[in-house]
């Protein structure tokens, strides 16, 4: 196999005419040059220069080599460059993984922010559910995602980044008989019919567990799995229902919504990150947009 060095030893010696030159503009010895074309010659197998005077000139596989041997520079220096702008995040991909209700509010300013300082950098953007994505950002098919944290905030191979909190409110009809305080306590919710706002995994578990710890389980009269399907049973008087704060950006206008304490459930948001993720600019600067974004 030849060696991509001593290729451009030898263009280096074909360009400048002679042995002695290139060992000059190399800065080796005229010595280290021949023995390093000697080499490369029993690699080829063939002759590649031929004397002429005091200088040298390239045989019939030496010029191909030489010319091959640009070729590889050249790509070999492309390849640098491309390198240096992955390194310094202007180009590459991200692979990002979000959950619904963190799009509007976490999403979409840290996207704006990621778009104006590395523009050459391609988004891979897709939404899943809130605990999905973790595998794949285990396995390194995702470099980040938008996740509720599990009860348990341990996954083999993701470090959790802290965002937020994002905390349950009270959503009840218009008319009701709790809308008249300003804030519940979260044991007054406990005769109520409910109506379900969230599919089993982190979301529910963290409702469910601020019941527990204010001593009931809810009676859930009706399920929906998304929020605005949540409120339009709520609004029609079919039971209350807790909503993360995140979910209520649109709120329905037939009602109410309180803070609920004693506990106030909470789900908490983090960023998914692999725990062997090389540093890269790119991805610490989405970091920090969406700690950004999370603070306002």
């Amino acid at each position: 196999m030849l060696d991509v060095r001593r290729l451009q030893i030898l263009r280096a010696v074909v360009t400048s005419g002679s042995v002695t030159a290139a060992a000059a503009n190399l800065g080796y010895t005229p010595s280290a040059i021949s023995q390093q074309l000697a080499v490369l010659e029993k690699e080829a197998g063939i002759p590649l220069l031929e004397r002429v005077g005091r200088g040298v000139r390239p045989t019939e596989a030496g010029r191909l080599l030489t010319e091959h041997a640009a070729v590889i520079s050249r790509q070999l220096a492309e390849a640098e460059a491309e390198v240096a702008h992955l390194r310094a995040g202007r180009t590459g991909q991200l692979t990002i993984r979000y959950f619904a209700t963190a799009g509007a509010v976490l999403m979409a300013p840290a996207l704006a922010w990621l778009r104006t300082q590395h523009p050459g950098v391609r988004i891979d953007l897709k939404m899943t559910d809130p605990e999905d994505p973790l595998s794949e950002v285990a396995q390194g098919r995702a470099d980040l995602a938008i996740v509720v944290a599990p009860r348990v905030r341990h996954h083999d191979g993701v470090r959790f980044v802290h965002l937020l909190d994002d905390p349950y409110r009270a959503v009840l009809p218009k008319g009701h008989r709790l809308a008249a305080k300003r804030i519940l306590d979260l044991a007054d919710l406990a005769e109520e019919p409910w109506v379900g706002s969230e599919r089993p995994g982190p979301c529910l578990d963290a409702l469910l567990d601020g019941c527990a710890a204010a001593g009931f389980s809810p009676n859930f009269a009706v399920e929906s799995e998304d929020y605005p399907t949540a409120q339009g049973f709520v609004a029609a008087g079919l039971g209350l229902s807790l909503i993360p704060d995140m979910g209520l950006a649109n709120r329905h206008p037939a009602v109410v919504i309180r803070k609920v304490r004693n506990p106030e459930p909470v789900r908490a948001i983090h960023a998914a990150v692999r725990e062997t993720s090389p540093a890269r600019p790119v991805l610490d600067g989405l970091l920090a947009a969406l700690h950004d974004a999370a603070g306002r």
